[in-house]
């Protein structure tokens, strides 16, 4: 699971049968300096996350990509990431270094 946070949502004209009724995210990913509020947003690139969960923007979430989003789905489908958890808190500790 990767943590990220909500920076906009995706509209669609036309998706697979799978997909009706789906929201769409952007999503930044949340590294060290921005789960420590150091920085808003991060450079990595910005997946574009599957959502049944209510997740709007600014909201802190969990999401994992791969094979693993896959997983709720009775049958395959052609989706990179899905948001598994909506985070109302996180603390955040960097590890001391050796």
């Amino acid at each position: 699971m990767k943590p990220g946070r909500v920076i906009g949502t995706i509209t669609l004209s036309e998706a697979a049968p799978e997909f009706r009724g789906a929201r769409w995210l952007l999503v930044c990913p949340m590294g060290p300096s921005e789960l420590m509020d150091k920085n808003q947003f991060s450079k990595a690139s910005s997946p574009i996350v599957y959502d049944n969960l209510g997740a709007g923007v600014g909201d802190a979430i969990l999401y994992v990509e791969g094979s693993e989003a896959t997983q709720p789905f009775k049958n395959r489908i052609p989706l990179d990431a899905i948001n598994v958890a909506l985070l109302d808190t996180y603390h955040y500790r960097q590890a001391p270094k050796q």
